[in-house]
């Protein structure tokens, strides 16, 4: 089946079978080298700005030459980086672990010698747990965040006095000092924790999207295949012609026992079949002409279908519109890829688990355009129902007769469930579609897509509407 086909070659784009290698689940893109020291310079410039600012600007007794030589770790690491390796460069995972790491420990080491946890910018360690969490594989990024949390607790054993008026010190609550270390530490975890599956549910959307434009750009090279095939017969039909009558001419020019006239006929009778298929190929419903771009709403959704009928499940087709007699037929859409992949999905996952029957009923009002797949299966399980819709969610249960969907008895992964689904729905919504689901109180389940007459091209016989 075309759909379960597609669905294939997308498993093997996104593992990587016969394109680039993809990020795998749970991995991230790396970070560009230039990234990394940009980030270093800011923190550097920080990190010289507030030193200065306490030594000279509120005058309090600062190790201004070993803070100095401290920041100073960070722009010779800069400058090593910047003549070394291309400015463009990428940084592999563990070359931008240990970067980070670095940044952690140059950063807990100017804390150190300038207060410790007193300190209020202790703060800033949450920082490179943060964007290595968001950036670099999982292991990579969380041996960052180990770094970080292990230099905020040496903090909390050992620092130099913080820099304050002279003749005091500033000394923070036992207690104090505990609930601030415990608050850093949560939130390096908090922080890292969330910026990690941010970064991971975008990467999934991405590669769900970038397969949902692969399968739309496959059937519109599909739709102008047939419209290049009817271009060209339409070209190849006057020269084939010319030929035809040619040969004809000889042929009748020929005595019957002339040794010729054999190579006269067939010469004939194949430009008489080369003129039949390029007829054929004229006539495909694929063109783009205006006259076979239109279909009636029937046969469009009876393609659709056609593939996934079986002894098995039947499938009803009924159209209706306000005041149209015969309206399935009556009626015409625009054959569209997107609508034609969109209604095969739902449909085949509809057959997959319908009992017996399929029922798709299409709506045609002056305000809108609806169509609905439903099925008398065991419907959606409420697990699944609350996430429908994103990509990669891939099973649905079964149920006992007379139960309410969603008991589990045994699970059954369908690939319409997961990706399929969420890229039939990315491309009903494309196309302005409102997309619903969920279990009816009879039983099984359905699927709805609903576009303002505006947004989809129907066109319904004048005067009967």
């Amino acid at each position: 089946m075309f759909v379960k086909q597609t669905l294939t070659q997308i498993n093997a784009f996104l593992n990587g079978s016969d394109v680039a290698p993809p990020i795998a689940a749970g991995e991230k893109d790396h970070l560009r080298l230039r990234t990394l020291i940009m980030l270093r310079w800011l923190a550097v410039l920080g990190q010289t700005a507030m030193v200065l600012v306490i030594a000279f600007g509120f005058g309090y007794p600062i190790r201004l030459w070993l803070c100095l030589g401290i920041i100073m770790g960070s722009a010779w690491l800069n400058l090593i980086l910047s003549l070394g390796r291309r400015f463009t460069q990428r940084a592999r995972g563990w070359e931008a672990a240990l970067q980070l790491s670095f940044d952690a420990i140059q950063l807990a080491l100017l804390l150190g010698v300038t207060g410790g946890l007193n300190n209020p910018f202790c703060l800033m360690l949450i920082a490179p747990a943060t964007v290595a969490a968001a950036n670099l594989p999982t292991r990579h990024g969380l041996a960052v965040v180990v770094v970080a949390i292990c230099a905020t607790i040496a903090l909390a054993f050992w620092s130099l006095d913080l820099p304050w008026t002279p003749g005091l010190t500033f000394v923070m609550p036992h207690m104090y000092r505990i609930g601030f270390l415990s608050a850093i530490l949560v939130g390096i975890v908090f922080t890292a924790g969330y910026a990690w599956q941010a970064a991971l549910e975008s990467a999934r959307m991405e590669r769900a999207l970038a397969a949902t434009q692969a399968v739309l750009e496959k059937e519109t090279r599909l739709s102008a295949l047939g419209g290049l095939a009817a271009a060209a017969a339409h070209e190849l039909g006057t020269p084939l012609g010319t030929i035809q009558v040619v040969a004809k001419e000889m042929l009748h020019s020929l005595k019957p026992d002339d040794p010729l006239r054999e190579d006269a006929e067939l010469l004939v009778s194949q430009s008489q079949r080369c003129r039949d298929i390029l007829k054929a190929l004229s006539a495909k419903p694929e063109t783009r002409d205006s006259v076979y771009d239109q279909m009636p709403m029937t046969a469009f959704l009876e393609s659709a279908a056609q593939p996934y009928r079986s002894a098995r499940v039947a499938i009803h087709i009924a159209v209706e519109a306000d005041d149209v007699d015969d309206a399935g037929n009556r009626v015409l859409i625009r054959r569209r890829p997107e609508w034609l992949h969109a209604f095969s999905a739902f449909i085949e996952n509809a057959v997959d688990f319908a009992r017996s029957e399929v029922n798709i009923v299409a709506e045609v009002t002056q305000g809108y355009v609806s169509l609905a797949i439903v099925d008398d299966g065991p419907g959606f399980a409420p697990d699944i129902l609350s996430r429908l819709g994103e990509p990669y969610i891939s099973s649905r249960y079964q149920v006992e007769p007379g139960q309410k969907p969603g008991k589990i008895l045994g699970e059954q992964s369908h690939s319409g469930m997961g990706l399929g689904f969420f890229i039939a729905k990315t491309l009903c919504e494309h196309t302005g579609a409102t997309v619903t689901f969920g279990n009816r109180p009879e039983g099984g389940a359905y699927v709805r897509a609903l576009w303002p007459r505006d947004q989809i091209d129907i066109l319904v016989p004048k005067g009967e509407r």
